[in-house]
């Protein structure tokens, strides 16, 4: 173990050097400004090829204009590594540094050429959030090759080559000599370009999240520094002033049994392959044969990754005013507990980004189900095993109000689509098998995640008749809503989590269906009909997520916006609200 440890170090630390006396040092160690301009130039060529593909498609930058804009903007990387490289790397930190830049820069050069991603904070996070069976999902023999092929010259020839050692004050002033030159360097390839430059990064502000690895830099600092915008560490009350309203009465309810409303997280859904909104495929038959279904085909969500939208989706605040926050606050989960309602979220996915941590939580992994769990995953409708006995495991004063219970899919999470459905649900062939989207025909890809969608229009439904046969005594509700959308190779992109002002629609536009009992109708006031047609030309969006289900479970509180509530409109007037 010893052994093994001083060769890791030694691999890091400064190579043994010939004596200095020796005719052979001077062409053996390297100076480390060597070292830093190599590993710049070769990220900023071959590191940022997703970059320099995008230029090449720009029609304003073409023929011999658009070769010498190319060279410019490559200098002003590769100058731009250097400053960021000549600040860190110290010392023995420089190869570490270096090694790092290396290893960061291959890995996001071949996802953005993959799947057509952006690197920026909201992406940063999700990585930081994904779990191990995630991470497989994204693992491949093509990202294994392109890693070799991207970090492996540059490693090895970082590895290979002594360092010239220089005193402290030697090496500032070298170290400041060699920003001094990267920042005049800059400077100058702007000032080249600069008319074109201004244009393209006004007009194309997607290539600002291109530069690798600074766009992975500026991530994790924006991240860090994230304290210094808000508070995060102070989590603000909200709703401690909840209420149940009149329709817990028992003079004012034609059913005192307490409600219990399941409310469905969708992963990865996107409304354009809904049968229900108009897709040529029959992707929800079993959805598609209810009458008794409430949808909204123009629903929008908040974000376009999980931990961009589930936060901001349970929020009382709304998308913009989210982004603006100062400092976090209870969500929607926690108001309903100040209420005095049973709370429970039952995980699928890879959590609950913080939702669920003053409430009631279990995640389908802990519970080794051979019939619905494989190879660490399960199928959604293992949510629905063992779903009554789960909700005695509340307190009984909660129960006795109402139930409300999260089920956070695993859905269509790709980009392993294939996965997320049962053989006997793989209507559309031939599938797409593997995870490496980009070696299988759009119309292989399109198979798999529609799949996927049969598999959740099976779940959905399964779910409603459980309501149906399990709580036919009780009003219940289902509602159902995606966190998000996802790219299937249209213009190239795949996956999601594309910054919010440039994500194409099909990473926006989510499905949003709701089932209610005539019970429940009843209790709360709802005309269905009226419903129907309201949501068939309204626009709903994850603001509207937080007040409609405290709507319509009639729970009274000052965070309660009635404008931003779906099912308002065909409320009726004898329920004052």
């Amino acid at each position: 173990m010893f052994t093994a440890l001083q060769r890791l170090r030694s691999a890091f630390a400064r190579p043994a050097l010939p004596p200095a006396t020796s005719p052979s040092f001077a062409a053996a160690a390297r100076h480390p400004a060597l070292l830093v301009a190599g590993v710049s130039l070769w990220l900023a060529v071959f590191g940022n090829l997703p970059l320099w593909l995008k230029l090449a498609q720009l029609p304003e930058i073409s023929g011999l204009r658009g070769w010498g804009f190319g060279l410019a903007f490559a200098m002003l990387v590769a100058a731009g590594n250097a400053l960021v490289f000549g600040l860190l790397a110290w010392g023995w930190l420089l190869k570490p540094v270096l090694v790092v830049a290396l290893l960061a820069g291959a890995s996001g050069a071949y996802f953005m050429a993959s799947y057509g991603i952006v690197i920026d904070t909201p992406m940063l996070v999700n990585v930081l959030q994904t779990d191990p069976s995630e991470a497989t999902d994204l693992l491949n023999w093509r990202m294994a090759v392109a890693l070799l092929l991207l970090a492996g010259p540059p490693l090895w020839w970082l590895l290979t080559r002594p360092v010239r050692p220089l005193g402290p004050w030697r090496h500032l002033g070298h170290s400041l000599a060699l920003c001094s030159a990267a920042l005049l360097l800059a400077v100058g390839s702007v000032l080249l370009v600069f008319q074109d430059f201004a244009s393209v990064m006004r007009n194309h502000t997607q290539l600002r999240y291109l530069i690798n690895p600074l766009n992975s830099l500026y991530a994790v600092l924006d991240l860090a520094a994230q304290p210094l915008r808000m508070d995060t560490r102070t989590l603000a009350p909200l709703g401690r002033d909840a209420q149940r309203g009149p329709s817990y009465s028992a003079s004012a309810s034609a059913s005192t049994a307490p409600p219990l409303v399941l409310l469905v997280v969708g992963e990865t859904a996107r409304a354009a392959n809904f049968a229900l909104n108009g897709y040529a495929r029959p992707t929800t038959p079993r959805l598609s044969a209810r009458t008794d279904l409430l949808n909204a085909p123009d629903a929008w969500a908040c974000g376009t990754s999980t931990a961009a939208s589930l936060p901001c989706m349970f929020s009382h605040l709304g998308r913009e005013d989210y982004q603006k926050r100062q400092s976090n606050a209870e969500n929607l989960l926690d108001v309903l507990q100040h209420a005095g309602l049973g709370v429970l979220w039952i995980d699928n996915q890879s959590g609950c980004k913080g939702l669920c941590d003053r409430v009631g939580e279990i995640n389908t992994r802990t519970l080794n189900d051979a019939q619905w769990c494989k190879d660490g995953e399960c199928q959604d409708p293992i949510m629905l095993r063992d779903l009554a006995s789960h909700l005695q495991t509340l307190p009984a004063e909660q129960r006795a109000h109402a139930t409300v219970v999260v089920l956070h899919q695993m859905g269509s999470h790709g980009p392993a689509y294939a996965r997320r459905s049962l053989p006997t649900q793989k209507q559309f062939q031939p599938e797409c098998q593997t995870n490496a989207l980009q070696q299988c025909s759009r119309e292989q890809v399109l198979n798999a995640y529609d799949n996927s969608i049969l598999a959740t229009d099976a779940f959905l439904d399964q779910a409603i008749e459980w309501l149906k046969t399990h709580a036919a005594d009780r009003p219940t509700a289902l509602l159902y809503v995606s966190d998000h959308g996802e790219s299937l190779g249209e213009n190239n992109l795949y996956l999601h989590g594309l910054p919010y002002a440039i994500a194409p629609d099909v990473q926006k536009h989510v499905p949003w269906i709701a089932w209610l009992s005539p019970a429940l109708q009843q209790r709360a006031g709802l005309d269905a009909a009226c419903l129907q047609r309201d949501w068939a030309q309204r626009r709903l969006s994850h603001d509207h997520y937080f007040h409609s289900v405290l709507g319509l479970l009639d729970i009274r509180t000052s965070a309660y916006q009635r404008t931003l509530d779906a099912f308002a409109p065909c409320q009726s007037a004898t329920l004052p609200r």
